[in-house]
């Protein structure tokens, strides 16, 4: 086998940086089919379900596909561990919203009822209005439902539900691309050296295929195992998601806070969504003598105020200010234990996990085969070797700095009923130091 090796030195190098090209390129195919396409692609011809990713001749992300599952998940994990609304609302200062309401619904009960209504309302509306705050603060639970508001953010929207998993797992997706090349450099010297010994037709297909198909099941394992921390001497070993709990933490707070359960978008939630409950609580808290055009026009009042966050921007930065939905989420989600904080990014892999490692799979064995029929690794073709040579290395470069390359910078978009803005309140998105690794020393 040295002998082999020694007289054909480029052939043979060629086959693990082939092997290295396949790792990464297989894996990035496969993390890009977690999201795309959006929408189904193809013949809708044997496909299981609208949720099934893959048909016989088609595909869609597996995030788009099955993203009212996996959003529901979501929602237990906000709903049940880590918001409350009633303990959000209880820190409104009803007087203080009262007195920046007062406007925008005199404003609509003049336009829905008359001149006359908003004329006689208008000496009281501050004090009904501070009522109403109390007891919506109270009961808001009963007239708000939470998880259908952040269940239909992400289901009306799936580029949402795409969006927050590229986000947070950023790092994660990252290292599963570009250790595709390490591992698959690694497998490759095994590969060349089995052609070394069985340079068959069979040989370089079904190494690639393992190649293909180790790579990626070694790096989604490295991604969340071990959950918990592993002591070895000074060194941690822990799941690369897991140990970056508290930097994925606040970036998820803050993609919550601005594109789910922004102010703009809970008051949307409240006016249209919750109608009919608001209707009913409206009209048990205002006294009998206020006729429903003018609960109506109230109702009406909170859309607008939804509906033009740039108009009202004064009102929606004092409500983002005190429901403080991005610390709370942050805070909370820290303290979760590794399992559950797990439960945010693992979804996505272990849905179709399989499928995509079988991809990895397939793909190394086209190209394993594919050397193996233009003389590539161990055949006396120097050139091709040395074209493979470069080929490989090339395109392996490109697939490991296209991260940085289709990076885009950071916006700070507030989502609306009827579309996104910038608001002087929003805060800029966490300043991160990424950890990008399993093994770490104990105090890192």
């Amino acid at each position: 086998m040295r002998q082999a090796i020694s007289e054909r030195p480029i052939e043979y190098l060629s086959i693990p940086c082939v092997a290295a090209f396949v790792g990464i390129s297989t894996n990035w195919m496969g993390v890009n089919m977690l999201f795309y396409p959006i929408e189904y692609l193809g013949v809708d011809w044997y496909r299981p379900d609208k949720n099934c990713p893959y048909g016989i001749f088609g595909w869609q992300g597996v995030v788009p596909a099955r993203t009212e599952k996996m959003a529901s998940r979501l929602v237990d994990i906000v709903t049940k561990d880590l918001l409350s609304l009633k303990e959000a609302f209880s820190h409104i200062e009803p007087r203080k919203l009262a007195g920046l309401l007062s406007s925008p619904v005199e404003d609509a009960v003049r336009r829905e009822s008359g001149e006359w209504w908003a004329y006689v309302l208008k000496p009281v509306l501050p004090f009904v209005l501070e009522r109403v705050l109390t007891a919506l603060s109270r009961d808001i639970e009963d007239v708000l439902d939470l998880p259908h508001v952040v269940l239909d953010a992400f289901v009306r929207d799936k580029i949402v539900l795409v969006e927050l998993f590229q986000k947070v797992g950023r790092v994660e997706l990252d290292f599963l691309v570009k250790s595709g090349f390490g591992f698959g450099f690694v497998l490759g010297l095994a590969q060349m050296g089995f052609w070394a010994i069985k340079p068959y037709t069979w040989t370089l297909p079904i190494a690639g295929s393992l190649v293909g198909y180790v790579t990626n099941w070694i790096a989604i394992k490295l991604l969340f195992e071990p959950a918990d921390p592993v002591y070895i001497g000074p060194l941690v070993l822990q799941g690369l998601f897991e140990s970056r709990q508290v930097e994925v933490s606040d970036e998820f707070g803050h993609f919550l806070e601005s594109r789910v359960l922004s102010s703009p978008q809970l008051l949307g939630a409240l006016s249209n969504h919750n109608e009919e409950e608001l209707f009913v609580f409206l009209r048990k808290e205002l006294p009998p003598p206020i006729p429903e055009h003018i609960i109506y026009a109230a109702m009406q009042a909170i859309r607008n105020v939804a509906a033009n966050p740039e108009k009202y921007d004064e009102i929606h930065r004092y409500v983002a200010k005190r429901l403080n939905i991005e610390d709370t989420l942050s805070s909370r989600l820290k303290l979760l234990t590794p399992k559950s904080f797990e439960n945010l990014l693992h979804p996505v892999f272990e849905e179709d996990e399989i499928i995509l490692i079988v991809v990895g799979g397939v793909l190394g064995a086209i190209t394993g085969l594919m050397q193996t029929r233009l003389g590539w690794g161990g055949h006396n073709a120097k050139a091709k070797a040395v074209a493979t040579l470069v080929g490989s290395l090339s395109l392996s470069a490109f697939f490991f700095f296209l991260p940085e390359i289709q990076q885009k910078p950071e916006v700070k978009p507030i989502s609306t009923p009827t579309g996104n803005y910038e608001s002087a309140y929003d805060r800029a998105p966490p300043k991160i130091k990424r950890r990008n690794t399993v093994l770490r020393p104990k105090n890192f």
